[in-house]
């Protein structure tokens, strides 16, 4: 496996821009280290501890003590699986769903919404609108119980809501 098939190349990519809106998740110091192309960080803590942030659920995990250790650990098949979704990322790219330079893959419906991994739930997105429109539904969502059911309204820009 070669683990770049399974990531952004982060290069003139205005991150600290894209991850603004996830002040109410991540800490207040770390390096972006990976992404995975559903946009997905491996972050490095300032004591060097590697944490995983989950764009669809708005969950950051420490995974590892630091970059060695996460290089071993994602030696590991699960953890390769889980933490690139080569599997899915397989099947977006059998599908012909290719993400641009500035894109990444992005659920239609968010994993926080019960939204599934699948194939037909995913479309390449415009990184900056992935984690924007992430970051919103996860700010909304954070304080609700597991399982309540929510109805989702997206404004247009005349004030206008679509259903």
């Amino acid at each position: 496996m070669d683990i770049n098939n399974y990531l952004i190349d982060q290069e003139g990519k205005d991150w600290n821009s894209f991850v603004a809106d996830w002040d109410f998740v991540l800490p207040s110091s770390f390096t972006i280290w990976l992404v995975n192309r559903f946009g997905d960080i491996v972050l490095v803590l300032d004591d060097e501890s590697v944490h995983f942030f989950d764009v669809g659920t708005g969950t950051v995990e420490r995974v590892a003590d630091n970059r060695e250790h996460f290089c071993e650990l994602i030696d590991d098949e699960d953890n390769a699986k889980n933490w690139l979704l080569i599997n899915l990322t397989d099947a977006c790219v059998a599908a012909g769903l290719t993400p641009g330079p500035n894109q990444c893959y992005s659920f239609k419906a968010p994993p926080i919404l019960g939204g599934k991994y699948e194939v037909d739930n995913v479309a390449p997105t415009n990184l900056a609108v992935h984690y924007s429109f992430q970051a919103d539904i996860c700010r909304q969502t954070k304080n609700l119980p597991s399982g309540t059911k929510v109805r989702i309204v997206i404004g247009t820009p005349d004030g206008e809501a679509n259903k």
